[in-house]
């Protein structure tokens, strides 16, 4: 039997207790990665694991600021898998499902050699976030508009949430 998503959020949640910022970009990138990646017809268990690994994409922030007082893109690469795998386990995650999302978890920052649309689509709800939270100029929207949206209805929600992207 396949464990919860409301699991695997309540989990994340925890882990993230007493940061609200972290917390509301975990659930806030879920909601995007789901709506796309059902908008792009995913098969049920392509769904699930990009729920889940949009659930857990950050998990390594905290660890990384722990060890090196910061946490980059590169600084989660490295540490999220691991922390992403103990919380899986724990939860009963299914093996291959976990292994899957210690790729995507690992490498949610390197935008180059995008080999999957559930790694496709977890990169556009990140940014779609991102571009929110960060406070993007017009130009950096239509940027990353033009070099990451690839599925269209991550196209059509940037367009929607950043009109200026529009060409």
């Amino acid at each position: 039997m396949k464990p919860s998503m409301e699991q695997a959020i309540a989990a994340a949640i925890a882990y993230d207790a007493g940061d609200p910022r972290r917390i509301h970009h975990l659930l806030k990138v879920h909601a995007f990665a789901r709506q796309i990646g059902l908008e792009e017809g995913l098969d049920p268990d392509t769904q699930f694991t990009l729920e889940t690994a949009a659930v857990v994409h950050d998990i390594g922030i905290h660890r990384a600021e722990a060890l090196y007082g910061r946490c980059t893109g590169k600084d989660q690469e490295a540490l999220g898998p691991d922390v992403a795998d103990q919380l899986l386990t724990d939860l009963g995650w299914p093996r291959p499902v976990i292994d899957r999302v210690r790729y995507l978890v690992g490498h949610h920052h390197t935008y180059t050699h995008v080999e999957s649309l559930d790694y496709r689509i977890l990169l556009e709800a990140d940014f779609l976030v991102n571009l929110y939270e960060d406070g993007a100029e017009p130009e950096a929207q239509r940027h990353a508009y033009q070099q990451i949206f690839q599925t269209e209805s991550g196209r059509r929600l940037c367009r929607a949430l950043y009109p200026a992207v529009c060409p």
